[in-house]
């Protein structure tokens, strides 16, 4: 299955269901133009933050003027003394009055809590901020599922050529991760992976194969492996495994001949931030492959980070993206 169907599966689950999704950023035409698509096509219900008067112009500019998106400006929330309120019991002993009312005219953690207040499924970011002016709103409200200690971030790689579609994490916000963290991080990759209707053959990457490299480094992914297992013992996972002994099944025959992974891994585990944001890189310039992401995972509800870099269709499909993550969350 392309990527082209994958979306087109995507829309089909969330088309005629009403997912709001909240884009804090209405004063970027990027943002308004994919939140007006998004409204045009039926496939979510977007929410604008920003001064309605601007975003309006935006929506003109973008022909979308007739779209009715629903526009919030945080100015002028009639709503804002109950936000206010719950988030002082939130963040209770961590923020007094005076700043709750300066966070929450920061339009991330004015999106953040309408999804914490279920006004809102999800929150689409980052296309003007930075990820931790984006995520650090999501840790501190709406928090990791019980179980995960943090939340990572994958990237969905596509290359229609080949017709392959490969899942990589962390790449996007864990510098170091320890054994734990690497086996939590594994198990929610394989979980998001199925969103996107791939069946995941899970790889503990390391520079070893199965003993073959001898350094801390390659003990705590040999750990990871070991506590993923006994998270998720029906998962098909396995390492530690250098890349090509993961994804060349005649690598896999010499390297790792006893492995049910190897050989046929679609959903790669980097063990720290600076190989996974390298590899997925490399892959994308080098391999011609599409990465869709980053996609946090492990939060309580989807909240997604943009790069700055994205144009108005990145936005429209991490749009879809956070809509079906949020009917599966």
């Amino acid at each position: 299955m392309i990527m082209a169907s994958l979306f087109e599966t995507l829309k089909e689950k969330i088309v005629g269901k009403n997912i709001k999704i909240v884009f804090p950023e209405g004063n970027d035409l990027r943002v308004v133009t994919a939140a007006g698509r998004l409204k045009a096509e039926g496939l979510l219900e977007p929410i604008v933050l920003g001064n309605t008067s601007d975003v309006e112009k935006l929506l003109a500019e973008a022909g979308y003027e007739q779209s009715n998106v629903t526009i919030i400006d945080p100015e002028n929330y009639d709503q804002l003394a109950v936000m206010k309120e719950m988030f002082l019991d939130l963040r209770k002993g961590k923020v007094e009055s005076e700043q709750a009312d300066r966070l929450l005219k920061d339009v991330n953690y004015f999106g953040v809590m309408l999804v914490q207040m279920g006004l809102a499924a999800g929150m689409v970011s980052g296309a003007i901020h930075s990820t931790a002016d984006t995520v650090r709103p999501a840790l501190q409200i709406i928090k990791t599922k019980p179980g995960v200690s943090r939340t990572s971030g994958i990237f969905i790689m596509n290359r229609d050529s080949t017709n392959e579609r490969l899942v990589f994490g962390d790449c996007a916000i864990n510098i170091e991760p320890n054994a734990q963290e690497l086996a939590e991080i594994a198990v929610n990759t394989a979980e998001t992976a199925k969103i996107f209707a791939i069946d995941p053959y899970v790889a503990m990457l390391s520079f070893s194969t199965m003993g073959s490299g001898k350094s801390p480094n390659v003990d705590k992914v040999v750990e990871a492996t070991r506590l993923a297992k006994e998270m998720a013992p029906n998962l098909k996972l396995d390492g530690e495994l250098q890349f090509d002994a993961a994804y060349v099944a005649a690598t896999a025959k010499i390297k790792a001949p006893d492995s049910q992974v190897a050989g046929q891994a679609n959903t790669f585990i980097f063990p720290d931030l600076q190989s996974g944001n390298i590899g997925y890189k490399i892959a994308e310039r080098l391999g011609s492959f599409e990465a869709i992401g980053p996609i946090l995972q492990g939060l309580n509800k989807p909240v997604n980070d943009l790069s700055r870099g994205s144009n108005s269709e990145d936005i429209y499909k991490l749009g879809i993206i956070t809509a079906a993550q949020a009917l599966d969350n």
